[in-house]
């Protein structure tokens, strides 16, 4: 499945015209051109100039640019230009501007500077949506369009009145009567009960804890909000362009939005991602995310930004050193991404993102950047059949944005040390390690297709998840702290894991979290121990068939169980060191593929990516031969794979 009508891999980045003479231009699309580019962003963040005045529209400038673009064969991702708004609309209407938890409503002078719930942003954006929409509708450079921009970045909630008139109405949606919410949010406690919905307040800063059930609801609201303002934009799109895939650019694993609700209501995943140079480890999470990406809709996805080298927003920019660049994009591909878009196109003159790498540098086509630009290029062109190829994963990974807001509830809970991304990463790393693709799922999805299905965390579970995770036919692996809390973040009767102690065969007596730089010694009945840090429970064994395959060993919970299985069901109670005990018991029937530390290995349907993350050569023994599409050899056996170098073998036949 194609993303959009351009064929192979898209290739390009944001382009800034405005932030350029004229003249540069023609410059500009001949060097595109040059590097094979395929599509451009445009008009991210040009509001101010399209608009210069209330109703008064100047496109005479993006005609020229997307009339450019297209005689040298590169389409546009073009952009409602509604990430930020123009200084006329906040001068005459300063209400439009995000009000933060103290009550200090910020000023204009960056980006992102409107309140998600601001019915005169909305409306001014729709129109705006709605112009480009209509007058671009039939030009053929329009591949796809491109609604505001990371949304949540800067922006992801506002307290001023606005939003708490908006979020009184989504309450009252959500619970219909003050009685029914009143009973979701215990609000007997601490005497916070409520006699009308027009008492209630978004979660400003208060003398003490705020009850954490409507810290929930907030989430969720903020969310959603943010959401109504994307799909009032998409209709306007669908209105006069139906048959043109409408995106907004997602921020990898992003703690603030429900990705899954956001995906159904685009057309097409896009990500932004930037893993850092400086870290070792960062091809690891930065995979996870784009598993993620590749997940949402089960398909394949589009890398919309990307750094070509240093970004500018770090402590220290660290910029990417030979072959990085490359690197990052192909393993991007690996995991399904279908293009490789970057930020940006022409290296900025002014502004906070004046040292920000891009595809063409300040220094021009004699930079060391501009070579990457060219290679990557060739590149993409050379992997052109991979584009609309699938992913098929043997393993899942729940993951829930509720749980995960409920878990990270900044009081009132046993550890505040439990980051849901970590334990993602505990389960997924060794995962990568092994070449085994794995999709993200939430826990209502049906999971039955995989062979082996793990819940990291699931701290709000409900009845209905319990029964999915039931019905997983493979193993079934859940850690700690889950199935505590109700989707009102009450505790389920009778304490964990609630809903999940029939499946899981135990109950939890007490928590049992540990202090900064202790550690819990956990014996597996193979007889090798291992470490547990952060968080251990007091679990009891309430199932007939329940079997003990560790115990905590020493200290207050010694001979306790720590790691248990009841039919395909096994239950986790702590944070291992090392998760590979567990593993190497439930991936049984899972074919991984054996690669050195720091090589790594994924597959599209018949082609295999194999990328050498190190700054060394590798060894790796192929498991088919195949022929490798970069540099068009037939490889077999064993290969040298030198440092930050790929390999993308076409393996023939059904393997």
């Amino acid at each position: 499945m194609r993303l959009t009508r351009v064929p192979g891999l898209l290739f390009g980045g944001d382009y800034n015209p405005e932030q350029w003479p004229e003249e540069v231009w023609a410059e500009d699309v001949r060097l595109m051109a040059e590097a094979g580019v395929t599509m451009a962003t445009v008009a991210v963040f040009s509001w101010s100039r399209l608009e210069p005045a209330p109703g008064a529209y100047d496109f005479g400038w993006l005609d020229r640019v997307l009339d450019l673009l297209h005689e040298h064969g590169v389409s546009a991702d073009l952009a409602t230009a509604t990430a930020t708004p123009p200084p006329w609309l906040v001068r005459r209407h300063p209400e439009v501007m995000p009000v933060d938890a103290q009550g200090v409503r910020l000023e204009f002078g960056s980006r992102q500077g409107y309140c998600p719930s601001s019915p005169i942003f909305r409306e001014h954006a729709v129109r705006l949506a709605t112009a480009i929409a209509t007058r671009y509708a039939e030009h053929p450079a329009l591949a796809m369009w491109h609604v505001g921009n990371e949304y949540a970045d800067h922006t992801l909630e506002c307290f001023c009145p606005e939003s708490a008139r908006h979020f009184r109405a989504w309450l009252q949606t959500r619970y219909g009567t003050v009685g029914a919410l009143n009973t979701a949010w215990g609000t007997s406690c601490w005497g916070q009960h409520y006699t009308g919905f027009e008492q209630i307040e978004p979660p400003r800063k208060a003398p003490g804890p705020v009850n954490p059930a409507q810290l929930l609801d907030w989430r969720r609201f903020c969310s959603d909000a943010l959401l109504e303002l994307f799909t009032a934009e998409r209709d306007a799109l669908r209105q006069v362009t139906p048959a043109v895939p409408v995106t907004t650019n997602f921020m990898s694993i992003l703690h603030g939005l429900d990705y899954w609700s956001w995906a159904a209501a685009e057309d097409l995943v896009s990500d932004d991602a930037y893993p850092d140079p400086a870290d070792p480890e960062s091809h690891v999470a930065v995979a996870l995310s784009y598993d993620l990406m590749r997940s949402l809709k089960q398909r394949p996805w589009l890398l919309l930004e990307s750094a070509p080298s240093a970004v500018s927003w770090r402590e220290v920019n660290v910029p990417k050193p030979p072959g990085m660049m490359r690197l990052h994009s192909l393993q991007a591909v690996a995991h399904g991404a279908d293009g490789v878009m970057f930020f940006q196109w022409r290296q900025a003159k002014y502004g906070p993102e004046k040292f920000h790498s891009a595809l063409l540098p300040h220094g021009g086509t004699e930079t060391r950047g501009w070579q990457d630009t060219l290679r990557l290029g060739a590149d993409l062109r050379r992997l052109a059949e991979v584009a609309g190829t699938g992913t098929r994963a043997e393993v899942a990974l729940v993951l829930d944005w509720d749980s995960w807001w409920g878990l990270e509830a900044p009081e009132s809970m046993p550890s505040n040390r439990l980051k849901l991304k970590d334990l993602l990463l505990a389960w997924y790393a060794p995962l990568h390690a092994r070449g085994i693709s794995v999709d993200l799922a939430p826990p209502d999805r049906d999971l039955s297709a995989y062979r082996v299905v793990i819940a990291p965390n699931l701290y709000l579970c409900t009845a209905e998840q319990a029964k999915s995770l039931a019905s997983v036919t493979g193993e079934l692996v859940v850690g700690p702290f889950s199935g505590v809390v109700d989707e009102s973040d009450q505790v389920h009767d009778g304490g964990a894991p609630g809903p999940l102690r029939d499946l899981l065969g135990v109950a939890i007596d007490e928590f049992w979290p540990l202090p900064d730089g202790s550690t819990q010694r956990v014996r597996h009945d193979g007889g090798d121990a291992g470490l547990a840090r952060t968080w251990v429970e007091w679990p009891r064994v309430v199932g007939d068939a329940v079997e003990v395959l560790a115990r905590y060993e020493g200290g207050d919970l010694d001979g306790l169980p720590a790691i248990t299985r009841n039919g395909n069901a096994t239950y986790v109670s702590c944070l291992l060191d090392d998760v590979t005990p567990v593993l190497d018991r439930v991936l049984h029937a899972v074919p991984a593929i054996d690669v050195p530390p720091g090589v790594e290995a994924t597959r599209r349907e018949n082609h295999l990516f194999l990328l050498n993350h190190t700054g060394t050569p590798q060894q790796v023994a192929l498991p088919h031969p195949g022929r490798d599409l970069l540099t068009d050899t037939d490889l077999r056996g064993v290969i040298s794979l030198a440092p930050r170098d790929a390999v993308v073998l076409r393996i023939e036949g059904d393997t």
